[in-house]
């Protein structure tokens, strides 16, 4: 267990200093060569986002035991469909599409994060937070590194060069969107002070900090690749057998990557099939690539939610 602890600790603190160190750099690199330049913002977002894409390649593993072969088999068949689907609706209906993306996302991340703080806390022994302000948490965790970044007037420049489309993606409705997040994020400060959370408040604060400082690209990217994938990565070695195994060896690193290299097939994968639609639809290939990656992540983040959902109502409820 204590090799478990060290993982969700080191997990945690790595998560943290990846978004502090992008902030600091994303606030150097726009002095130097201006919020406007996206090469190096493409380059950043594409191997952060190839980072966070091996955590959702192994529910399978976690869904439905392998002893259930029918079962097993169907739960891939239905995992795929899903999200060709969803790559589908995401090329034909790209609004609409990253309108749906947006919040179901931002619920993805936040319980997600939530999840992981109940469950770190089960293993220092600590006092959960109280189901509202693991809620609001959740809600403001998730809310605050997906929308906020896309509200930025600085942000219609990045959306142009990806897709000119969702440029008017919040419509009329970006002053109450915003107006709302900063009302939840508000209220959830508040109870996590009562609470005396004191590490919950640091990463808040990071989180926004990161939303308006740093290019939407990079925000994403870093807080998907660098926080979100990094601690459902943690989590998972509560679950993996070669995980477990690895931590009663007191083995951390092991117990880490054993529930990392089932995934990189699908790295290689998802970034085989961006590379396909972005040769065979491209008169820009690096932004074209990042599209068509963002999709096919989104497209897979649609059965990976379903799958995960139910860990995330287990970690919550336990709390």
């Amino acid at each position: 267990m204590n090799a478990t602890k060290s993982v969700f600790n080191s997990v945690r603190n790595f998560s943290t200093f990846a978004v502090a160190a992008a902030i600091i750099f994303s606030a150097l690199l726009t002095l130097i060569s201006g919020s406007e330049n996206l090469s190096w913002q493409i380059a950043l977002a594409i191997f952060a986002l190839a980072l966070g894409i091996p955590h959702g390649a192994i529910d399978h593993l976690v869904a439905i035991p392998r002893t259930s072969n029918p079962k097993f088999i169907l739960l891939i068949v239905v995992y795929i469909l899903m999200a060709l689907v969803a790559v589908l609706a995401l090329l034909n209906w790209n609004k609409l599409g990253f309108q749906l993306v947006l919040v179901m996302s931002a619920l993805h991340f936040g319980f997600g994060d939530a999840s992981f703080i109940a469950e770190q806390d089960r293993l220092e022994n600590r006092t959960q937070m109280k189901f509202k302000t693991q809620s609001l948490y959740a809600i403001s965790a998730g809310a605050i590194p997906v929308f906020i970044p896309l509200l930025k007037e600085s942000t219609k420049s990045a959306l142009q060069e990806i897709n000119p489309l969702l440029i008017n993606w919040a419509s009329d409705y970006g002053v109450q969107i915003k107006s709302l997040i900063a009302i939840v994020a508000v209220l959830t400060l508040i109870a996590l002070i009562r609470e005396q959370r004191t590490r919950e408040i640091i990463d808040l604060t990071f989180l926004s900090g990161l939303a308006i400082v740093a290019p939407p690209l990079i925000t994403f990217a870093i807080y998907f690749g660098c926080w979100h994938a990094m601690r459902h990565t943690a989590r998972l070695t509560l679950i993996l057998p070669r995980s477990k195994q690895a931590a009663l060896l007191n083995n951390p690193r092991g117990s880490f990557l054993a529930a990392v290299i089932p995934g990189l097939p699908a790295l290689f994968g998802t970034v085989l099939v961006a590379v396909i639609i972005a040769l065979l639809d491209s008169t820009n290939l690096d932004a074209d690539f990042l599209w068509y990656l963002l999709v096919v992540v989104w497209a897979l983040t649609v059965p990976h939610m379903l799958v995960t959902a139910k860990i995330d109502q287990g970690a919550l409820k336990s709390g």
